[in-house]
């Protein structure tokens, strides 16, 4: 019986967040939100070796910037207001051509109760993002230091994602953003909010980062917080 009671709390505390106001989760319920939850997944992406246009090199000089193969390390720059990053050298050692792949978190950053957690966490490099966007953060992409654009990174990035909803014509975004931290690089995803996403759509967002593929799940139906749709 005491085993039973144990299983239940178990399987009741990882949302334990879905049934409190914002004001009453905790530091541990927030980071929760911002890593395992309808708005968090975490995927582990396949090599890209296709050899299209995914592959092609992005941004001159020295190492140039690794859509082909070479690490996405990147310099120091702003977020969207504009206050500095600053550079990191490779914290991987090791090459984007070898190695493991990593594990990427990807945020759902533009519903609300993520950025109410990111408030609560403390997380003061948050992208801020425009209320008429949905924005899709990837988390977690190796490091390396390298010469470039980061414009013209954004610019061939956009070009290899897409949300996929089933019977409904792919939404591709209107532009992304390559962010700089003390923590590893940023890469958000805007997609208008213009093209609404329902609680009926099956969502899924796939992306190419270099020699990282990937494409995972979301799900509108249980992307809701005091029954109200949070995207």
């Amino acid at each position: 019986m005491l085993a039973a009671a144990g299983a239940a709390v178990l399987t009741a505390g990882p949302e334990a967040w879905k049934d409190k106001p914002i004001a009453a989760w905790s530091v541990e319920e927030a980071r929760q939100v911002l890593t395992d939850s309808p708005w968090a997944k975490t995927v582990t992406p396949t090599p890209n070796g296709s050899g299209g246009p995914g592959q092609q090199r992005v941004g001159m000089g020295p190492g140039g910037i690794g859509i082909g193969g070479v690490g996405i390390g990147l310099p120091g720059m702003g977020r969207h207001g504009g206050m500095g990053g600053s550079r990191r050298g490779s914290n991987d050692g090791g090459s984007a051509d070898s190695g493991p792949m990593p594990t990427l978190t990807l945020r759902w950053i533009s519903a609300m109760p993520v950025s109410a957690a990111e408030l609560i966490v403390h997380e003061m490099n948050a992208p801020s993002v425009d209320e008429n966007d949905y924005a899709i953060a990837v988390y977690g992409v190796p490091n390396h230091t390298i010469n470039g654009d980061p414009n013209s990174l954004g610019a061939e990035l956009k070009n290899h994602a897409a949300i996929k909803r089933e019977g409904k014509k792919d939404m591709r975004p209107s532009s992304v953003e390559v962010l700089m931290h003390d923590e590893g690089p940023v890469i958000v995803y805007l997609f208008p909010r213009s093209n609404e996403i329902t609680r009926k759509d099956k969502v899924e967002f796939s992306a190419e980062i270099g020699r990282l593929k990937f494409a995972q799940d979301f799900f509108p139906a249980e992307m809701v917080y005091q029954d109200k749709l949070e995207l």
